[in-house]
């Protein structure tokens, strides 16, 4: 589901864009209001507009921008809904009125109104089209997202590129048959595309085929060598198939690429804790910690480490801790006893 914070943007622009038109002084106020945030402020001086015959244009619009702020997506439907009656020219209406019924889990209603906005004004923002590809994905519309998506980035709809930005997306919102089909067809498109073999590896290493994610993270060492993030889900992929030596090295190699990363620390803390090497997963781990404190894994493998040293107030203070985080992120992940 898309996040309010990533439409912030559109939310704004879209309503500078309606302050351009004539506005009542009273409006103006309201829009002011809403502006620095007072919006239960902002909503009782639309409520004074609205008693008003004829309504001023206007108000509706505003209305339900405030109520999308406020997360109450049904007040601000009805409101968008109400302002596309006065006005079915209103464009940011209708936008806006797609994108609440997309927060509302009713994509197949905001498919007609974000395609006739987007018609209406193509270039007014990239985020609408963002939207419409998310909505045509959640009916199975591939095609059509792959398209939406690719129009955000400006790539060519049946490019290679385009294939691959929608192969992440549909895999990111776990829609996976989809996501390998568009992935492979980004190769077939372009042999040498990078990030392609990459993301047909963390598809099958998902599926928990780590053969077939290893030969596809291998193909993309070809293309692309001096990628990090590479070689942590090759590493990843090599300790889960027991392949200790390989995993070492591409976590190595991971860690030279990009220091600042947690994740080949925890994995070389744990594959140090599969060979029995306390001392240094404790190190690496002890690392890990240090960059990222509110990583679960990294204190929940400390805390099999400390137990494992003898470090038995070290390793509950770990455990105790991981099981804080845990909580707080609504995990279902118990430390062992």
């Amino acid at each position: 589901m898309l996040k309010a914070s990533l439409l912030s943007a559109f939310v704004l622009s879209t309503l500078w864009m309606g302050e351009q038109q004539p506005t009542t002084s009273a409006l103006n106020d309201a829009q002011q209001l809403f502006a620095q945030g007072r919006l239960e402020q902002a909503l009782d001086q639309l409520d004074t507009l609205g008693k008003q015959s004829p309504e001023p244009p206007g108000v509706e619009r505003l209305r339900g921008f405030i109520f999308y702020q406020k997360n109450e997506f049904t007040q601000a439907d009805a409101a968008f809904t109400k302002a596309l009656v006065q006005d079915p020219k209103d464009t940011e209406a209708m936008q806006m009125r797609g994108v609440t019924l997309f927060r509302m889990g009713k994509a197949a209603e905001a498919i007609p109104l974000l395609e006739q906005a987007r018609a209406s004004i193509p270039d007014a923002n990239i985020d609408p089209n963002y939207v419409l590809g998310a909505s045509y994905m959640q009916v199975g519309r591939y095609d059509e997202s792959r398209r939406a998506f690719a129009a955000q980035y400006g790539f060519g709809a049946d490019s290679a590129p385009a294939y691959l930005l929608a192969a992440r997306m549909f895999f990111h919102h776990e829609h996976v048959p989809a996501a390998q089909a568009s992935a492979i067809k980004a190769l077939q498109l372009n042999a040498s595309l990078p990030l392609a073999h990459q993301l047909l590896g963390e598809i099958r290493l998902a599926a928990g085929d780590t053969v077939g994610a290893i030969s596809e993270f291998e193909k993309e060492e070809q293309l692309n060598p001096l990628n990090g993030e590479l070689y942590d889900r090759l590493g990843d992929a090599y300790l889960r198939n027991k392949q200790y030596a390989e995993a070492q090295h591409a976590l190595n190699r991971a860690v030279l690429l990009e220091p600042n990363a947690t994740g080949p620390y925890i994995l070389l803390g744990k594959l140090m804790l599969s060979q029995q090497n306390s001392v240094m997963a404790a190190m690496y781990l002890e690392r890990a910690r240090q960059m990222d404190p509110s990583n679960y894994m990294t204190h929940y493998l400390l805390g099999q480490v400390y137990r494992k040293q003898g470090r038995r107030e070290d390793s509950d203070r770990e455990f105790r801790t991981a099981g804080q985080i845990q909580s707080s992120s609504s995990q279902n992940i118990e430390a062992p006893h």
